[in-house]
């Protein structure tokens, strides 16, 4: 392994790439280094509800969050930045041998250069680049594929020049080989097909950790673990695992504060719940736990004693909580460190109509969202829950070898969460029309599952994937007149026992996030989920988007009820779960009516 080479100037990069991440550079290729190779001052991020579920989910102590340094173009200060390492080390020069039927290049590595060129015939040098086929494993390893032992047969020794030969123009995989002087040859479309006598086993090779830094690598089974073929600058090469918390205030912050200020006074003469009226006589007492009733104020006072487990709230069950039980106006206005600001909106009372089915609108005039990188993975994401949770049983690939810190970035911003009646979710999931159609979402899925074995997703429920479909289609609505684009808005989807609701949120790592648009729109939300629902009865795409079906089997869109990149998919930045689970079916009639919608055509 070569030493350190240069750094990465990016400051937010958790959300795009981060250690373990293959990035082209004008003459070579790199691998962004662990967090042992970040250099130089950094900014501590507060977010206690995020490190309590990181350090429950890495079952380690002790743990902080960093903002990722920033290099310093000031000469006299120490060196500071993002290290990265040479990688891979295996290039194909530019210098074309067309003395056979095929167009072929030289493959050589790093260690055969002169001062990074390729010595051709006639001594002169010819450029490098990066060769595109690297060997990797589910649990995170890359390596450089063994060239010699890819070509030659087991026990051949062969070091003879080796070539990669195009014999076509496609690029595909069928018309790529690599082939030695001594005319032995292999296609690379025989790599897609992991085994021993292929691209072999895994390694434990960690290149982003350093030289000496192989793991022992075992599959699921606990037997070894072959190698798959991975394109260096494919969209599967690296899934950033994140975890993202929005910073409000937990609604059981409150009660436990109040009962704490009056539990050495009065905290030993309470026997039972039936003596808390007669205290609440007390003008001390009375003032601490006025806001709450009689019934929380017990339990609280329970769980002080041992009683009562804590309960282990979800992230997202923390956050839906305050916003549906919040007051009026919760939290600071002030324009300089407020984390959260938000004003319930007054709702006429409404009889008929899309807002009728509306219980709450929220807006947020201040909104922190705090994003980590946890980890990442090749091949398949490990993405969130729909709680907001990650797997404790993912195999991710470590950030350092001894993880003390973490990086993260806090976007501030503004937006508005509107709630849906769970009354009217719980009727409409009890029709037959909804449970037919999401019989069908379900099958679509477990064909997904046969596609992708070891996948650990479950099937988010027929609440969520209505509530993500309405998403999308209110970005797309709002984002018409709110004055920012559809990619820099981002949804928050709540479908679970304490609610149902949508957040749309806008934030940067500066003031940009603030400009007030989104909340103006939550103000006028009747006016922007009308023409939401109105937007997603037809489809450009109509008939085929509103007849398809997620059982398919030939078109392999699975997680897709009636869902298109004309009607429901938008960028993948704004959408929590990667423009899967959609079907506007379950929002309004289509021109294939199934009878699912949420919203009937008299709403």
């Amino acid at each position: 392994m070569p030493r350190p080479h240069g750094s990465i100037r990016q400051s937010q990069i958790i959300t795009t790439f981060g250690p373990g991440a293959t990035v082209d550079l004008p003459d070579h290729g790199v691998i962004i280094g662990g967090l042992e190779h970040w250099t130089g001052d950094k900014v501590q991020i507060h977010e206690e509800r995020l490190v309590a579920k990181l350090e429950a989910l890495l079952q380690v102590s002790g743990l902080r969050l960093f903002a990722p340094p920033v290099e310093t173009n000031d000469p006299t200060a120490a060196p500071r930045g993002i290290t990265a390492f040479l990688f891979p080390e295996w290039f194909v020069a530019q210098f074309e041998d067309r003395s056979g039927k095929w167009r072929a290049r030289p493959l050589v590595h790093r260690r055969a250069l002169e001062n990074g060129k390729y010595l051709g015939p006639g001594n002169r040098r010819y450029p490098v680049v990066p060769v595109r086929f690297l060997r990797a494993c589910i649990n995170g390893h890359v390596d450089d594929i063994h060239w010699p032992s890819f070509v030659h047969k087991p026990g051949d020794r062969c070091n003879r020049q080796l070539w990669l030969e195009e014999r076509g123009t496609s690029g595909d995989l069928a018309d790529v080989y690599v082939r030695c002087d001594c005319k032995a040859e292999r296609s690379m479309m025989q790599a897609k097909r992991p085994g021993p006598d292929t691209l072999g086993y895994c390694d434990g090779k960690r290149p982003w950790l350093g030289p000496m830094a192989a793991e022992p690598c075992t599959s699921a089974s606990g037997g070894a673990q072959l190698n798959r073929l991975l394109l260096r600058s494919a969209s599967d090469a690296y899934f950033p695992q994140i975890l993202r918390v929005i910073s409000i205030p937990d609604r059981d912050q409150s009660l436990r504060e109040a009962v704490g200020s009056v539990w050495d006074t009065f905290g030993p003469l309470i026997e039972n719940a039936g003596e808390l009226a007669r205290l609440r006589k007390s003008p001390a007492f009375e003032a601490a736990v006025r806001p709450f009733s009689d019934e929380k104020v017990w339990a609280e006072i329970q769980r002080r004693r041992g009683a009562k487990a804590t309960e282990v709230k979800t992230i997202k069950q923390v956050e839906i909580e305050t916003l549906l039980a919040s007051d009026d106006e919760v939290g600071d206005d002030a324009p300089i460190g407020a984390d959260y600001h938000a004003r319930r909106l007054p709702l006429p009372s409404a009889t008929s109509g899309p807002m009728s089915l509306v219980d709450r609108v929220v807006l947020l005039h201040r909104v922190r969202e705090v994003m980590a990188l946890v980890g990442f993975t090749r091949f398949e994401p490990a993405v969130p829950d729909i709680d907001g949770e990650l797997s404790l049983g993912v195999r991710r690939a470590d950030l350092a070898r001894e993880t003390t810190w973490l990086p993260a970035v806090e976007n501030r911003g503004e937006g508005f969460f509107i709630s849906v009646r769970r009354d009217a979710v719980d009727a409409w999931l009890r029709g037959a029309d909804a449970q037919a159609r999401g019989n069908q979402l379900v099958e679509g899925f477990e064909h997904w599952k046969k596609h992708h074995p070891g996948n650990e997703q479950v099937f988010p429920g027929l609440a969520y994937v209505f509530l993500h479909s309405l998403s999308h289609l209110l970005i797309t609505a709002v984002s018409l007149e709110c004055g920012y684009s559809a990619s820099s808005i981002r949804e928050r989807i709540y479908a679970g026992a304490s609610g149902h609701g949508i957040l749309l949120s806008t934030g940067t790592p500066d003031s940009e996030g603030t400009l007030g648009g989104l909340v103006a729109v939550g103000k006028r939300i009747e006016r922007h989920l009308r023409a939401a629902l109105q937007l997603a009865r037809l489809c450009s795409n109509d008939p085929v988007c509103a007849q398809h079906r997620p059982d398919h089997v030939q078109e392999e869109r699975f997680l897709h009820g009636a869902a298109c990149h004309g009607c429901l998919l938008i960028a993948e930045t704004s959408c929590e779960r990667r423009n899967e689970y959609l079907d506007r079916a379950l929002v309004v009639p289509t021109v294939d009516p199934v009878g699912a919608e949420f919203f009937a055509d008299d709403v």
